[in-house]
Order: C-alpha cells, then structure tokens, then sequence
C-alpha cells in the first residue's frame, strides 16, 4: 500500500474539499484516464484495490500510472471511548481528491478493455467516476 516515507507532523486536521481540481485534470501520461465527479477522501486501500481490479483485468498488457498519493494522516479513536482525552492516533492514510482530477491512466490497451477496466476500478472507489480520453 501506498504511504509516505517522512511527514512533517504526524496528525492532520480533517480540512474540507473545496473547488474543482486544477492540478492534474488532464490526460498526460497515457491514452486513457478516470476522472473524478465528485469530492472526497480516497484512502490507500481503496487505491490499491483499484490498481490491482485494473492490472487483474488488462492481463497486466499495457501500462498503468497513478496519478493520486495518499498524503493525509486519518486519525481514529477507538471504539466505545469517552470524549476528550485528545485526537486519536493515525488509523490510515487518503489522498484528497477534488473533482476533475485525473486519478488513474493507461495506455497500451484498446479503448474497450481501458473503458471496461476503469469501470471495474470505479466501483471500488468511493466516489463517481468518468472515462476520458487523451485530447490530440
């Protein structure tokens, strides 16, 4: 799974996902991509069982990029306990993702098994996801 090596401070506040995504919006490594519609938090585990539905469904043909990074602490505080006593501890990392942003590229695979494996990969994650291809 993914995680950073070294963080600045070891807990996050939750902040808000505000605006559509400039950064990263198109296209730029493969033919194909899947492209956010809606906002949310991605955790790694759900990148990572992305990943493997698409590398599954190509045969690994092709190359796939990555174009999200779990940067972002998620703290938990255990189950059944008392309020106060501070934050709890990191359970897991996600990666903030604003809609338009570019998630996912392939290239090396036609057009159907692209489409078909991002829609695999879409319903893994947590939020609404669209195919797009690269603008020549």
């Amino acid at each position: 799974m993914l995680l950073p090596k070294k963080t600045k401070f070891r807990k996050a506040f939750k902040g808000r996902i505000k605006g559509i995504a400039s950064a990263g919006a198109e296209v730029s490594f493969g033919s194909y991509g899947l492209k956010a519609i809606e906002p949310a938090r991605i955790s790694a585990r759900q990148i990572e069982a992305a990943r493997r539905t698409i590398s599954r469904y190509m045969k690994r043909a092709g190359r796939l990029w990555i174009r999200i990074f779990p940067d972002i602490p998620v703290s938990q505080k255990p189950a059944e306990v008392r309020m106060g006593s501070g934050k709890g501890s990191p359970e897991y990392w996600a990666c903030r993702v604003k809609p338009g942003r570019i998630m996912f590229e392939l290239d090396g695979v036609s057009e159907e098994i692209a489409q078909s494996a991002f829609a695999l990969a879409a319903a893994k994650l947590p939020i609404r996801a669209k195919f797009v291809k690269r603008i020549v």
